[in-house]
């Protein structure tokens, strides 16, 4: 264990820092110009998934739309070994819904159907709600964390979420994942791992600062690296713990659900570093920037 004694986690976080920022930096340009890739959740339109026994192509599909009356610009079709899926960009009506069904069981009789709908104000709505969901939660945990502890503290633990959920974001839009509604449950899950393991670090940092002195920046840098290493075992199992189930519900589970564990692998990952190499050296730095006064508990 002699290596958490004497790794300099406070050093090492400027090599994160760049990471982080470097990161960021992608994730704006990509946000920018691509936007994110979203699911029928949040566009006005229909969403048709199926359950197929045989393979079927997009070259099969195509002349069904088009008699149909669909263009191809108005529908996108993913097609899998046993499975298909079929986005419209608008609202798919009954005639061609029971027209679609019934042109795809000729191809393949066992074949079954699940369609989203979503209409354009329920869009807006869904959209709005999911911002205002990660918003709000942010603000609760500012209040907590201020009332708890310190407003560095404070500061330190809100950057290190809003990193965690940035980048799962960031990753979604560089690579055109689909964010649908489980997509916004996992940013959520994600930042109350994100703000648990910060808490738990912060509560070692603010314990060790009421039996040490801090007369020098070093004094500092001892406190957080010693905090740090006292905690950093709990907080990697806990990730490890959690990554392990949401990577094998990933790779095993169904479609519904596959958006959510992907995002919450990539969070996990992330956040695994965030509290030990971002939010904990980020309080350091605000502190040292105390001038002429003690480090006191909070």
């Amino acid at each position: 264990m002699s290596f958490k004694k004497n790794l300099d986690y406070v050093h090492l976080s400027k090599y994160f820092y760049t990471l982080s920022i470097v990161l960021t930096i992608a994730g704006l340009i990509c946000l920018s110009f691509f936007g994110l890739n979203y699911s029928v959740d949040f566009k006005a339109g229909s969403n048709v998934d199926i359950s197929l026994s045989k393979p079927l192509t997009a070259e099969q599909i195509s002349p069904i739309l088009k008699n149909m009356g669909i263009d191809e610009n108005e529908a996108t079709i993913s097609p899998g070994q046993d499975r298909m899926n079929i986005r419209f960009t608008k609202v798919l009506s009954e005639d061609n819904d029971a027209k679609l069904k019934a042109e795809i069981t000729k191809l393949d009789d066992k074949a079954s159907f699940e369609v989203n709908t979503v209409d354009p104000e329920m869009a807006k709505e869904l959209a709005r709600n999911a911002i205002y969901a990660v918003l709000i939660s942010c603000l609760g945990i500012i209040i907590y964390v201020s009332i708890r502890f310190e407003w560095r503290f404070a500061v330190a633990a809100i950057v290190a979420l809003l990193h965690d959920a940035f980048m799962v974001i960031a990753v979604f839009s560089i690579f055109r994942l689909e964010v649908d509604l489980t997509f916004i449950v996992a940013v959520l899950t994600i930042i109350g791992y994100s703000i648990n393991d910060t808490i738990v670090i912060f509560d070692r940092i603010r314990e060790n600062l009421r039996f040490s002195k801090q007369k020098s920046r070093e004094d500092l840098i001892k406190l957080v690296n010693q905090s740090v290493a006292q905690t950093i075992m709990r907080s990697l199992y806990t990730a490890l713990t959690v990554f392990v189930a949401a990577f094998f519900l990933f790779l095993l589970g169904g479609e519904s659900i596959r958006m959510f564990s992907l995002a919450m692998v990539i969070g996990l990952l992330f956040g695994a570093y965030s509290s030990i190499f971002i939010a904990s050296p980020l309080w350091f730095v605000l502190k040292s920037k105390q001038k002429h006064k003690p480090a006191k508990a909070s």
